[in-house]
């Protein structure tokens, strides 16, 4: 397999002061651990870039996080979750979906469920090679279906069907 072309050589010469050259490899731009990026340490705000970004973002083959943007690519430094779960949804065949900030869906994993150190809900995608951190709307999605039995452990609701959930109520922050 051949590599992709690296892109134009930057200019011969040290970059000017306070810049340094871009490259594919050495992008500057990075996701930080609350799924805000970041361009040479400077926040990216507009909103349609951040929608761009988290809809372009790719997973490859060495488990390498990439910007691919039309034929054009980069590599971009992912500090924690990749993806926002933005949305969760039971489906008509009694799964429970998560929709993700790069505009795919796929079936949750509840034995992936874990909370992190904010408390925030956190599952594993894209076939357990990547992380995706729960948005407050879809973390009060999936409490909406959550039920406890009277051992104390904790179910996902989807239709008829029970899924277990390897979470203790308290760290839900219930």
């Amino acid at each position: 397999m051949t590599q992709p072309p690296s892109g134009p050589t930057p200019p011969s010469g040290p970059p000017p002061p306070g810049k340094r050259w871009h490259t594919r490899e050495d992008s500057g731009i990075r996701l930080d651990a609350r799924l805000r990026w970041w361009h040479d340490d400077e926040p990216i705000e507009h909103p349609r870039i951040i929608e761009l970004f988290n809809a372009s973002l790719v997973l490859d083959e060495q488990g390498r996080y990439q910007l691919q943007i039309g034929q054009d690519w980069c590599y971009v430094q992912v500090e924690g979750a990749a993806y926002e779960v933005r949305t969760v949804d039971v489906t008509p065949d009694e799964r429970v979906s998560v929709r993700l900030s790069d505009r795919t869906a796929e079936a949750l994993d509840p034995a992936t469920l874990a909370v992190d150190a904010e408390g925030i809900l956190t599952c594993q995608v894209k076939g357990g090679r990547a992380k995706a951190r729960f948005s407050r709307d879809a973390q009060y999605q999936l409490g909406e279906l959550l039920e406890q039995d009277e051992g104390g452990q904790l179910y996902l609701r989807a239709g008829q069907r029970r899924l277990a959930v390897p979470l203790p109520l308290d760290a839900l922050g219930a």
